[in-house]
Parts: structure tokens; C-alpha cells; sequence
């Protein structure tokens, strides 16, 4: 390493390290923990070491790594980590739809698919006014079939930007989630890549892009939220990619 590199670290440039891990998942962490420490007293390595893996796994679930998002109105970026699975054009869901939500025109809808090895934190997709959560209980079918849309546990969340631009997005469990958990309430204000919520273990979130807004990513792109630049408002040229 260069010493001009050694003079100026600390001074502007970034530097890895460790993600922080969400107090939603400590108590879930210092539980395992407890119980790993328990069997080792009880000299159970069978048990143990499997324990001390979970507790590890556990606490790389709800890890809380900061984000660098870009700040340009036109920008909608990721709410979720993972694998885009699908883009359709499909009319908005019932629950965001009509003159005081997303209309009922078809919008592309870009599905992310959230593995249990993701970060499950949620992001805002824009900064605005929070003008509606929807939550509703439903089935845990696997969140990378269509049909989840529609049949399984899911809060609709619809975010107004102060142009009147609006977003909607879709927090949906799977086979192994079990639990939505929302940090904002309708009223709130959020910034753009703003922590929303978070979804336990293993799940997918919908984005549901404005009128006359195409996708900028597409299907089988890795992304991460608060940083992938989902669409540009007003831009319609669909991409098309290939798999290397």
C-alpha cells in the first residue's frame, strides 16, 4: 500500500466493515447463544456445535449494512436485496389501486426474490409521504411463485413523493417466513433508501413502478437495496441482459 493511501485513510475514503446486526434479531441471537453456551456446560457437542452455527447464521441473517444511495429525484432504487425474478406489467393490487393510489392502468411490477442468506432489512424505494399500509394475513406458500402476489401473508406499502409521484411495494411472506415487521406508520415522512421494515426469513418484495416507467434491471440481476437503480421515472426502453 502506497503511503499516500496510508496518510489518507480515515480521511474520506471507504473502508469495509463489519455490518452492524439489527436489535430485531438480537434477542433472537443472544437466545441461541444462551442455549449454545448451555449445552457446552452440559458437555453435549452434538448439540453445541450445531447451536453455535445457528447463533452465527442468526446473527448474519439480520445484518444491518449501511448503503450509499443516489440522490436524484428521477431515481427509483431497490427496496430489497436479492434476485430479480420477475418483470410483468400487471394492474396494480386492489389494496393500492384507484385515483388515491397507484390507478388501475397496468404497471411493470419487479419481483425480488429474498433468499435466507439475503439481508432481509427494507428500504425506501423514494422519499415522500407514507399514504398507505395495507397488511394481510394470508398463506406462506414459496414466495417465488406467482400466485404469492395474491394468496400468501402481505403488507401493501404506498409511498407519495411531494410531486405527487407515487410508488407502491409489496413486502410478502414465504415458506419460511412468518412475520412481517414495519418501523414506519401511515403519515410518515421517508427519505429515499430510508430503513422501512423487514421481513423474517426468507420472503420477497413486489415494486409496483409509476405510469410510463419501465425497468432499468432485469430479470436474474442480483440487487441490493437502497444502491440498484430500479427504473428512471419517466424512462420507457426496456433492458434486456445476458447471463455470463
Amino acid at each position: 500500500m502506497s503511503q499516500e493511501l496510508l496518510d489518507n485513510r480515515g480521511k474520506g475514503l471507504a473502508s469495509w466493515s463489519m455490518p452492524p446486526v439489527h436489535p430485531e434479531g438480537r434477542k433472537f441471537a443472544v437466545a441461541a447463544a444462551a442455549m449454545t453456551l448451555i449445552f457446552a456446560l452440559l458437555a453435549w457437542e452434538t448439540l453445541a456445535w450445531p447451536m453455535a452455527g445457528i447463533t452465527l447464521w442468526i446473527l448474519a441473517f439480520f445484518r444491518d449494512p449501511a448503503r450509499v444511495t443516489p440522490l436524484d429525484e428521477r431515481l427509483v432504487v431497490a427496496p430489497a436485496d436479492g434476485l430479480c425474478t420477475m418483470i410483468e406489467l400487471v394492474p396494480p393490487p386492489v389494496e393500492l389501486a384507484g385515483p388515491e393510489g397507484l390507478g388501475t392502468d397496468p404497471l411493470y411490477r419487479v419481483s425480488i426474490f429474498m433468499s435466507v442468506f439475503d439481508v432481509h432489512i427494507n428500504r425506501a424505494p423514494i422519499g415522500g409521504t407514507i399514504r398507505r399500509i395495507v397488511y394481510i394475513s394470508g398463506k406462506f406458500l414459496n414466495a417465488d411463485l406467482d400466485k404469492a402476489s395474491d394468496e400468501n401473508e402481505r403488507q401493501h406499502i404506498m409511498i407519495e413523493r411531494s410531486d405527487g409521484a407515487r410508488i407502491g411495494f409489496t413486502q410478502i411472506a414465504g415458506l419460511v417466513a412468518r412475520r412481517i415487521v414495519p418501523f414506519i406508520k401511515e403519515g410518515d415522512f421517508v427519505a429515499v433508501g430510508q430503513r422501512v421494515g423487514l421481513i423474517r426469513f426468507g420472503s420477497r418484495v413486489d415494486v409496483y413502478l409509476p405510469q410510463a416507467t419501465a425497468p432499468a434491471v432485469v430479470k436474474g440481476q442480483r440487487i441490493v437495496a437502497g444502491e440498484t437503480i430500479l427504473a428512471v421515472i419517466g424512462e420507457t426502453p426496456v433492458r434486456e441482459g445476458i447471463s455470463h
